[in-house]
């Protein structure tokens, strides 16, 4: 089959869709399927290369000098037409967020050039539901002869109000490899707990909540439990919470230490004792799915689409408020046997997210795609 990935956003940007695009573009050449991707992403600052090979996976750009290196084309249309006549693509399959111009103006033009289409959101449309709505009115986007889908329930939720009963939405979770995030943990002292957490900081992750939550916790945990945070991740709040930090005498437990490489994010689950992923407006969680992987328990808003992964009692514990959040927290801080009953469920059971299984549900998008042109 030959595929074409749509997205705004790609490497060597980083982020979830970024990184999922990739991975999920790389597993399908590996199951035989001949891949490319198109993007209005840069490759870098003032670079208009077109067309270069990313890990084995061919790679289109279409992109103009704009400041940020933001990924629009006012011409993106008639670039996907010229590609889409000339490439024979057996499917395409766009990632939207919320905010995604390229991807939103490639879309009518596969339409038009009727070639099956399978389109997934990456983000939570809830709030945008009226925005969304309105724009189905003028474009029809709802009837269009394509596969939608989004990375979990939580997010295909708001699809299925706008879309209505007839409409059919896919759930395609986020991949992970498996292997790769499974660790060998290190010894632990029950009375000395160390919470991770990976997120940018940036409001939408609320880091800064999080930070109320952690007192919250501390005030609750007896003081010979000792508590340590190490709060991974780099973003525009990242001041703020550092002066919160010196405000709150928080510095000696609480510590920042910027972004992290993969292999240095599985040394700190090593030592871990339990993951939190405070944000609300969280379509997947890929952070707290790698985590969860590694064996760490997870504590995560009960509205988020980490509950995909997160059954509470089993995987860890969900909560719908600040103060539920920081009683989980506090709770697994207190009750050894609690976490080393999950990380021991954790490490034993893979979640269902796994590569060869996310391929497979793409597979059969592409083909009830190739049925609705057909």
């Amino acid at each position: 089959m030959k595929i074409l990935h749509v997205s705004d956003c790609y490497l060597p940007r980083l982020g979830g869709i970024e990184t999922q695009v990739h991975g999920l573009a790389r597993r399908e050449q590996a199951a035989g399927h001949d891949v490319e991707v198109l993007t209005a992403t840069p490759r870098a600052r003032h670079d208009r290369t077109a067309r270069e090979v990313i890990d084995g996976v061919p790679v289109r750009r279409v992109t103009v000098d704009l400041p940020f290196e933001l990924p629009v084309h006012p011409r993106a249309g008639r670039a996907a037409r010229v590609l889409l006549r000339s490439g024979h693509y057996d499917v395409v399959h766009v990632h939207i967020g919320v905010v995604s111009p390229f991807a939103y103006a490639v879309a009518p033009v596969v339409v038009a050039e009727r070639v099956p289409m399978v389109i997934t959101v990456h983000s939570l449309w809830g709030y945008a539901t009226p925005g969304f709505r309105l724009l189905d009115a003028a474009l029809g986007w709802s009837r269009w002869p394509a596969v939608w889908s989004a990375v979990s329930d939580v997010a295909a939720a708001p699809l299925r109000r706008i879309a209505g009963a007839g409409v059919e939405i896919d759930v395609l979770w986020n991949g992970i490899d498996v292997e790769r995030w499974q660790v060998d943990p290190l010894p632990r002292e029950p009375d000395d707990v160390l919470i991770a957490t990976a997120m940018r900081l940036a409001p939408r992750k609320r880091p800064l909540p999080l930070l109320r939550i952690l007192r919250a916790v501390r005030a609750q945990v007896p003081a010979d439990v000792r508590l340590r945070v190490s709060l991974v991740g780099d973003g525009p709040q990242r001041g703020s919470m550092e002066r919160y930090l010196r405000r709150h005498d928080m510095q000696g437990w609480v510590e920042l230490p910027g972004r992290f490489t993969p292999d240095q994010l599985r040394e700190l689950y090593r030592r871990a004792d339990l993951f939190v992923a405070p944000a609300r407006l969280e379509s997947f969680g890929i952070a707290a799915l790698e985590a969860r992987t590694a064996g760490l328990p997870v504590v995560a808003s009960s509205g988020a689409g980490i509950r995909e992964f997160v059954t509470p009692e089993c995987e860890g514990l969900l909560a719908r408020t600040d103060a539920g959040m920081a009683a989980a927290i506090a709770r697994l801080a207190v009750q050894p046997q609690l976490r080393a009953a999950i990380t021991e469920h954790n490490r034993r059971v893979s979640p269902p997210m796994t590569w060869p299984h996310v391929v497979a549900r793409c597979e059969r998008a592409y083909r009830r795609a190739g049925d609705l042109v057909g």
